[in-house]
């Protein structure tokens, strides 16, 4: 093969087990990168720590919109969906615990 369809293979053909990954990434974002992202800078760790969804899908769209962007889109809807959910649900178990201790 040539190196120009090698470096436009894409994100299935890159990886062994593209669709574990996947739903890896989607669920559990933090240990999915944590054993396969590879050597992170600063700034990776900084996104690893705050919003991991969000870390997936920039990396992704780096890496992979010009061969797969639908794939990076459905990133990006994780990434809004995932870190809004995670926000709500600290900040629903914050307020409760708050609650109890006052009672």
């Amino acid at each position: 093969m040539s190196a120009s369809l090698l470096a436009a293979a894409g994100f299935f053909a890159d990886h062994a087990h593209p669709l574990v990954l996947l739903v890896g990434l989607a669920f559990f974002p933090r240990l999915t990168l944590l054993f396969v992202g590879g050597p992170f800078g600063v700034l990776h760790w900084l996104g690893w720590l705050v919003a991991p969804h969000l870390l997936v899908a920039i990396l992704a769209t780096g890496q992979y919109w010009s061969t797969d962007p639908f794939l990076c889109v459905v990133a990006w809807f994780f990434a809004f969906a995932g870190t809004g959910s995670e926000g709500k649900l600290a900040h629903v178990s914050s307020r409760r615990r708050w609650a109890r201790r006052d009672a």
